[in-house]
């Protein structure tokens, strides 16, 4: 597979910050590299590059016209210069105010245990500087919205904006079914859709019990859910571990074939995205690079 295009790397500066919930920061970002941007559907996903100490906008190669040149020239970066790379869904596209935004949940507790990305989140302030990558149909896979009886979703609050997005975009007549974990009560959102969807929130932490693992309550509640009768499409996001456990379980025991069952694991327990990928995150891009080049 060659990845020959005009590289969509743009600069983008914070418009607004805003905190829908306790733990999440929605932030708005503009730039000129955004006008003209089309998305080609819900699920849209960003590389973000997030500036080091004693930076005002992250570093990076200049944009060309083939990837994995400029993904070499990127790693080729001393490490004190080079970007903190995160990946994130476009939570919100506006067209006419050329803006995107994006969602970010606040982990760690705000003294120091934090990663680099929710360390900058916090911080931010109109006028403050990263740079994005994508969104790009390359890299992109397509979320098939009506082509089964009914859709299920599932995922933390790392998937809520891919699973929102999706929701907003259901035509008028179609089912879904979503299972979200989040935080607390808190940390439910809202948001508008033509479907018919019905949405479980899970909690991790309920009065008078112990707060739960990361995707033990997901898990849980998805192996215990009665699915509506008909054909499914499955969209599976969020912790590596609980994305693995549910993708076992809806085919091996739910019997649904893997050609309509979408996975993605966005972060995964105790490590970050800089550290080198475990056996099971090789054999997960093993799997997902198999499914691109079957066209499934």
């Amino acid at each position: 597979m060659t990845y020959e295009m005009t590289l969509p790397v743009r600069s983008l500066h914070v418009v607004e910050v805003r905190h829908p919930t306790p733990r999440l920061a929605r932030i708005t970002f503009g730039g000129e590299g955004l006008e003209g941007l089309r998305l080609a559907g819900p699920d849209q996903q960003v590389k973000l590059y997030f500036p080091k100490p004693g930076q005002e906008a992250p570093v990076l190669p200049a944009p060309g016209d083939d990837f994995m040149s400029w993904y070499e020239a990127f790693n080729a970066l001393p490490e004190e210069v080079r970007p903190w790379m995160r990946s994130y869904t476009i939570r919100r596209h506006d067209p006419e105010r050329a803006t995107v935004t994006v969602d970010f949940v606040l982990h760690g507790d705000g003294e120091g245990s934090e990663g680099p990305a929710t360390a900058w989140a916090r911080q931010a302030e109109p006028g403050q500087r990263l740079a994005m990558f994508g969104p790009s149909a390359y890299f992109a896979k397509p979320v098939p919205l009506a082509t089964t009886d009914w859709m299920l979703l599932t995922g933390d609050e790392t998937a809520l904006p891919a699973i929102t997005t999706i929701l907003e975009a259901l035509p008028e007549g179609s089912r879904a079914v979503a299972y979200v974990e989040v935080a607390d009560r808190a940390e439910r959102q809202e948001f508008a859709t033509r479907g018919e969807v019905t949405v479980h929130w899970l909690e991790r932490a309920v009065p008078g019990r112990a707060p739960a693992a990361a995707g033990e309550v997901l898990v849980e509640a998805v192996r215990a859910a009665s699915f509506p009768a008909g054909s499914v499409y499955a969209w599976l996001g969020g912790e590596a571990g609980a994305v693995r456990a549910l993708r076992r379980h809806l085919v091996d025991d739910r019997g649904i074939d893997k050609k309509s069952l979408h996975f993605s694991g966005y972060w995964r327990l105790r490590l970050t995205q800089d550290d080198a990928p475990t056996e099971a995150d090789l054999a997960d891009a093993q799997e997902l690079l198999a499914q691109a080049e079957a066209g499934e």
